[in-house]
């Protein structure tokens, strides 16, 4: 068969097939256009999910007639010298999009520069180009695509049904927005304004407000402002506290230099900055910006530029990593408040469904002597640990007011509930913590800090315990020995099926340590033990602080209640437990209220 050039026309049809994947891709390259034409005022309007008509407005700088007619051509672009490959700082580049959309639908361009008496208009049906006219608009640039696709229909059948074409376009406008929120942008899909966001002003304010509209008030109130600096990379935004999350990555947003990504190399290091503070299977609200020198960043290596290849990525990770946990560190306890929003919600739905009130007389109980918090400890390090024991009550006799003052955050214990929540009274309303949860994490992040400075402390077991194991746990905990020794805990294999451990970390106290050592022997055999020590160390440390917290079901002191609360307070994360999970909610004062119809 003979070698043919291709004609022009099918050379844009197949390039189309790359640049023009589905409707939200040409919303995407239009928008970008009109960004880089220095736009204050964007309006996507779209009907059929984008197939029957695209059509987006902005009030930029506009085009001559010669400008126009390059404009349609292949490569022609006003953002791009030959020497600038390598320093790209705009969003479109390569010269394609609009040929590319031109060959395979209806596109009409109209424009207009704001020193010209009127604008002019080129229209290009299906690759067949006609010549400029005179049309009148305001200043700014119009762009019409019709019949999407119609002259590739084989691609009509792999497209998805029109909800989802919708919610692809205002997730594309979405993003867009959120890397410009000093622009204002609006959506109109079909009959229905899907999205209305005014210009924000300049700064950090502006752009948590354009972040709220989009991520919701949620985000707003547990956002943590982030800025920073590394080698000549910035890295700015929010993160969410990680007690705000959701089952999928939805609202995670990335952009490098104003551009949307979804970077497998930045979603790496987020879900490294995280760790164990987010439970398994859930996803962090984030919203980051990376801003670097264009020579440093190859933004050409993916046909829908959303990927990018940093020259130094080691160095961006490191930054985004360290950047994140500084900040979730600095938020020390603060836990998201929409725990305490959704125990309202909760709350509020059972009253409405609840039957109508039985007379009620309160159960007989004991008498407590005045005497009950005689036992005062140093804070937590008399906490010992205890094998639980059955609660008598299942609620632990009132601390008393004078015992401890509510000018704290998380204020002073007055109650003890099912020997497993700690009731605080704060200056503003209550706190109810789970002391198991804040125990645990409490006792991880001791156990890192010993482990930076030289070691966790040990404790020797008076008569080694033995515990049984099938073969293969038994194997590989033996192999882990050093590393786990690292972490306090000494052991030796014992035959073939068990081990025999002669010390155990003398933060855990008196613990199980055959179910400790169990439980271990299940992380170590499923995770494998090459670089046990480095890539595990929050999982293996989180096992080991479980089995060294207070159980639920043990009865606390007021004093131990309160040394809680403290140590809560002075140590970083512990809003959210080893597993990812809150520690405490609070319910101000109005919720309160609220609950009770005051408000």
């Amino acid at each position: 068969m003979a070698v043919r050039q291709l004609t022009a026309e099918t050379i844009n049809r197949i390039a189309a097939g790359e640049v023009v994947e589905r409707p939200a891709s040409v919303v995407k390259e239009l928008v970008e256009n009109a960004i880089d034409a220095g736009a204050r005022e964007i309006e996507i309007v779209t009907a059929g999910s984008g197939l029957s008509l695209i059509r987006v407005t902005d009030d930029g700088s506009g085009m001559d007639a010669g400008d126009l007619v390059l404009a349609v051509e292949r490569h022609a672009t006003s953002k791009l010298r030959d020497e600038d490959l390598f320093n790209i700082t705009t969003l479109g580049f390569r010269g394609e999009a609009l040929p590319s959309i031109g060959s395979i639908a209806h596109l009409e361009i109209r424009t207009r520069q704001s020193a010209a008496g009127h604008g002019i208009g080129i229209v290009v049906d299906r690759g067949r180009k006609e010549d400029v006219r005179p049309a009148a608009l305001n200043p700014g640039t119009i762009v019409e695509v019709r019949d999407l696709f119609s002259a590739t229909p084989a691609r009509l059948k792999f497209m998805k049904s029109e909800r989802a074409e919708n919610l692809a376009i205002s997730e594309m406008v979405k993003r867009l927005a959120m890397a410009n929120p000093e622009i204002g942008f609006s959506l109109t899909t079909g009959e229905r304004m899907g999205l209305r966001l005014p210009a924000c002003a300049p700064g950090p304010e502006g752009l948590l407000a354009r972040l709220g509209r989009i991520m919701g008030r949620e985000f707003m109130a547990d956002a943590l402002a982030l800025d920073g600096t590394r080698e000549g990379v910035r890295l700015h935004g929010f993160v969410g506290l990680p007690t705000l999350n959701r089952p999928d990555a939805g609202l995670q947003f990335l952009f490098v230099n104003g551009r949307p990504v979804r970077d497998r190399l930045l979603l790496g290091a987020l879900r490294g900055a995280y760790g164990d503070l987010v439970p398994k299977g859930r996803h962090p609200l984030v919203a980051l910006f990376v801003e670097l020198d264009a020579r440093h960043v190859d933004v050409n290596v993916h046909p829908a530029k959303a990927e990018v290849r940093f020259r130094d990525a080691g160095a961006v990770r490191s930054l985004l990593v360290g950047g994140i946990r500084e900040v979730l560190e600095r938020a020390g306890h603060r836990s998201s408040a929409e725990g305490g929003a959704r125990m309202l919600d909760v709350l509020a739905r059972r009253n409405e469904m609840s039957a109508p009130q039985q007379s009620w007389s309160p159960p007989s109980r004991p008498s407590y002597s005045a005497g009950f918090a005689e036992s005062v400890q140093a804070p937590l390090a008399g906490l010992a640990v205890e094998p639980s024991a059955p609660v008598a009550h299942d609620m632990a006799p009132p601390v008393s007011n004078e015992a401890e003052s509510a000018d704290h955050p998380l204020g002073a214990a007055r109650a003890q509930l099912h020997g497993t929540y700690i009731v605080a009274e704060t200056n503003d309303g209550i706190v109810i913590v789970d002391q198991h949860a804040a125990h645990e994490r409490l006792v991880l992040e001791r156990m890192k800090a010993m482990l930076a400075n030289g070691g966790v402390k040990r404790q020797g077991l008076l008569i080694p315990e033995i515990v049984d194991l099938d073969t293969d746990e038994a194997a590989a905990l033996a192999e882990a020995a050093d590393q786990l020794g690292e972490l306090g805990l000494a052991l030796e294999q014992f035959g073939t099926n068990a081990v025999l451990v002669r010390e155990t970390p003398a933060l855990l106290g008196q613990c199980d340590v055959a179910a400790l050592v169990k439980d271990l022997a299940r992380e170590v055999l499923t995770e494998g033990t090459t670089g046990l020590l480095e890539a595990r160390l929050d999982a293996i440390l989180g096992t080991i602080s479980c089995h060294g917290s207070v159980r639920a079901g043990r009865r606390l002191t007021g004093p131990e209640m309160n040394a809680l609360l403290r140590e809560m307070e002075a140590t970083p994360r512990a809003g959210q437990c080893n597993h990812g999970r809150p520690t405490y909610v609070s319910l101000s004062r109005a919720d309160i209220e609220r609950l009770f119809g005051r408000r």
